[in-house]
């Protein structure tokens, strides 16, 4: 399960990434919209995955406010043991009931359902609860079908307008017999508001019921301390986000090592012509689900998408 920059990733990292400039998207009359979007990874245990989705919205109102479905081709090489193709479809739906913001997308790979689901208010005291489920890409996590599904909620506790912590605890299941329990706190500092700089101390936890009980990552317990700096800007309508961190990180099995992170964020505005643009880009040597050994590990991980209103 790779990294991602909006949701967990692990989709909980977005959960835990704080800025102090925000932009809204605003609502426009509804009309259709289509996008497409490719993603790549590698890590040091040789393997590597490719994706490409292609989105069709039949009710595009803002980046909140959307209907449609993805359809997506995956090609996973797990340490290098040759490529598994996969077909996947999605319903995708996003939308604002009174104070909460939700989105789903929910589909199937043709042996399971897959996809993820969140919520969250936009109080003070942010709220978010979300659940995610996919298919864990390794040579038997393929071969096996072995899954994890993840299920948690966060909270953004305020100390003052510039400082906040956020705390978030999860649960994943794994096929078979390993379940997973999560504990993540970070701490924001706002440290100058006018460029959206900040500095942060994010802090993770696991434990497993089972560990090792199939090719994944997972020791009895993981911790991570990050203390990293994020900058977040708005220049001429574009979002530029550049973060960066270097920290410690242990497990049962090792003893405390260094831990890196970097992720680079780019989001242009919605021209005349209604054509919008992403990319990430992001490297951590933090072993996820992924991995096969938690030692001198490394990941990459890029994404690249564009939609267009018509």
């Amino acid at each position: 399960m790779e990294l991602k920059s909006a949701r967990i990733g692990s989709a909980v990292m977005a959960l835990l990434v704080i800025s102090p400039q925000v932009a809204f998207a605003q609502d426009l009359e509804s009309a259709p919209a289509a996008g497409a979007e490719i993603f790549y990874s590698s890590d040091s245990d040789d393997t590597e995955i490719v994706r490409g989705a292609l989105d069709l919205d039949f009710d595009n109102r803002s980046e909140e406010r959307r209907y449609g479905i993805r359809l997506e081709k995956a090609w996973y090489n797990p340490s290098d043991t040759g490529v598994r193709e996969r077909e996947r479809i999605f319903l995708r739906a996003e939308d604002v009931t009174g104070d909460w913001n939700w989105s789903a997308l929910v589909g199937t790979d043709g042996d399971t359902i897959i996809g993820s689901a969140s919520v969250h208010d936009n109080s003070v005291w942010r709220k978010e609860a979300f659940v995610e489920r996919d298919i864990v890409t390794t040579p038997r996590g393929l071969d096996e079908g072995i899954y994890s599904t993840f299920l948690g909620a966060a909270l953004d506790i305020p100390a003052d307008d510039r400082n906040v912590f956020t705390v978030l605890g999860g649960v994943q299941e794994f096929t078979g017999e390993n379940v997973r329990l999560h504990a993540r706190a970070n701490y924001v500092h706002v440290i100058k508001e006018d460029i959206g700089l900040s500095g942060q101390l994010r802090t993770r936890y696991f434990h497993s019921s089972d560990p090792n009980e199939f090719d994944y990552y997972s020791p009895r317990w993981y911790a991570q301390v990050l203390p990293v700096m994020q900058m977040r800007r708005f220049v001429n309508g574009w979002e530029l986000v550049g973060a960066a961190g270097i920290g410690g990180q242990r497990d049962a099995d090792t003893d405390w090592r260094r831990s890196d992170f970097l992720n680079l964020r780019v989001r242009s505005p919605k021209n005349d012509e209604n054509w919008q643009f992403l990319g990430d880009l992001t490297y951590t040597n933090a072993p996820g689900d992924n991995a096969s050994v938690g030692g001198d590990y490394r990941y990459f991980q890029t994404r690249v998408g564009f939609m267009r209103r018509f």
